[in-house]
C-alpha cells in the first residue's frame, strides 16, 4: 500500500514534447521560451512606462535583444558541452539544432544585453535604468521557459524516492527507435529522479517576488535591480546545479555552471554595492527622438507666443493712436466759438 501511495504522488513527465500539424512541427520548448518573451517584454514595457518611459520602448528594444540573447544562449551551451557535438560520435550539424533544447541563460544575458545595449544606444536611453524594468519579467520568463524543459524530460536531477519525484519515461518515434525529444512516451518508467526543473522554476518566482517588494520599498535603479536578479538566480543555480545528473561538460569534476554560478554571483553583488544608489529621473529615460520633438514643440510654441505678443503690441499702439485722436476731437469740440 505504501509504495502505491508513493508511485501515485510522483509527477509524470508529459507523454510527448512534440506535436505534428502535417509536417510542422509543434514544440513545447519553442512554446514555452515564446510565452516567457511575451510575458517579459509586456511586463517589462509596463515597468518602463511607470518609471517614466515611453510606451513601447522595452518592444523596440527586445528586437535587438532576444536573437542576440538566443544566439549566446545557445553559444554557451555548445561551447560547455562541445563533446556532444564535436567529440567522439558527435555530429557537428547538431549544434544548430536549436528546436531541440539547449539555451544557456549565462550567454543569452550577456548577449542579450549587448543587443539591449545597441538598442538603448539607439534611442538615447541609458541602459542600466532599462535592465531594472525588465529584469522581474525576464526571470519570470525564465521560469516559464524551465517547463519546456520538463516537456523535452530535461535538465532532471539525481534518482529519489521523494514523493514529489520526476518520472522519466522511456519515449520512442514512429520507427519504434528510442527518442527522447521527439519521441511518445511507451508508459514504461525509466527512472524517478529530482525535477531541478520545477526547484529551479520555484526558486524563480521567489525572487522575482523579492524583486518587486525591494524596488517598491526602496526605489533603487541604476543598474542595481538587475543586479539583485542576477545574483538571486545564481544562488538558486548553483544549488540546482549540484542536484542535476544530466551529462554536462566538468572542471576538476565540477560542473562548469557550477563555477559560472559563483563568479557571476560574485561580480553581480560587487556591482550591486559599488553602483551609484537612487534612482534616475524620469527625464533621463526619454528617448532621443522624444526629447528633440519636445524642443521642436517647444521652438514652435514660443515663436507662436512671440508672434501673438507682437501682434497684441500693435494692436495696442494701434488703440493708443485713436485714443489720442478722439481725445483731440473732445478738446477741440469743447473751445468756443471765436467772435
Amino acid at each position: 500500500m505504501t509504495s502505491t501511495v508513493e508511485l501515485l504522488a510522483y509527477i509524470p513527465s508529459p507523454p510527448q514534447g512534440v506535436w505534428y500539424i502535417g509536417p510542422v512541427a509543434l514544440r513545447a520548448y519553442a512554446l514555452c521560451i515564446i510565452a516567457g518573451i511575451i510575458v517579459a517584454i509586456v511586463w517589462g514595457d509596463r515597468r518602463w512606462v511607470a518609471r517614466g518611459g515611453e510606451k513601447g520602448t522595452v518592444l523596440d528594444i527586445a528586437v535587438w535583444a532576444v536573437p542576440f540573447g538566443l544566439i549566446g544562449g545557445r553559444l554557451y551551451h555548445v561551447l560547455t558541452d562541445w563533446p556532444q557535438y564535436f567529440g567522439e560520435g558527435g555530429t557537428p550539424i547538431d549544434a544548430l539544432k536549436v528546436w531541440n533544447g539547449g539555451l544557456g541563460i549565462w550567454g543569452a544575458v550577456f548577449l542579450g544585453g549587448v543587443g539591449a545595449w545597441i538598442g538603448c544606444r539607439r534611442r538615447g536611453i541609458p541602459v542600466a535604468a532599462l535592465g531594472d524594468a525588465i529584469a522581474p519579467g525576464v526571470l519570470l520568463a525564465q521560469a516559464i521557459g524551465r517547463f519546456g524543459n520538463y516537456f523535452n524530460q530535461e535538465l532532471y536531477g539525481r534518482e529519489t524516492t521523494v514523493p514529489w519525484g520526476l518520472e522519466i519515461f522511456q519515449r520512442v518515434n514512429s520507427s519504434g527507435q528510442t527518442d527522447a525529444l521527439s519521441g511518445v512516451s511507451t508508459g514504461v518508467v525509466e527512472k524517478v529522479v529530482h525535477p531541478t526543473f520545477l526547484y529551479e522554476a520555484v526558486w524563480n518566482v521567489l525572487i522575482v517576488v523579492l524583486l518587486v517588494v525591494v524596488d517598491r520599498r526602496f526605489k533603487i535603479g541604476h543598474g542595481r535591480l538587475f543586479a539583485l536578479y542576477v545574483a538571486g538566480y545564481c544562488a538558486g543555480r548553483f544549488f540546482v546545479e549540484l542536484m542535476r545528473d544530466d551529462p554536462a561538460y566538468e572542471l576538476a569534476g565540477i560542473r562548469v555552471n557550477s563555477f559560472t554560478s559563483v563568479i557571476v554571483f560574485v561580480a553581480a553583488v560587487a556591482y550591486f554595492l559599488l553602483a551609484k544608489k537612487g534612482r534616475e529621473d524620469p527625464s533621463e529615460l526619454k528617448s532621443k527622438d522624444y526629447v528633440e520633438n519636445a524642443s521642436v514643440e517647444n521652438s514652435a510654441s514660443g515663436a507662436t507666443d512671440s508672434d501673438t505678443d507682437s501682434d497684441d503690441g500693435v494692436a495696442t499702439a494701434k488703440a493708443a493712436d485713436s485714443t489720442g485722436v478722439d481725445a483731440k476731437q473732445d478738446v477741440d469740440l469743447k473751445k468756443p466759438d471765436k467772435p
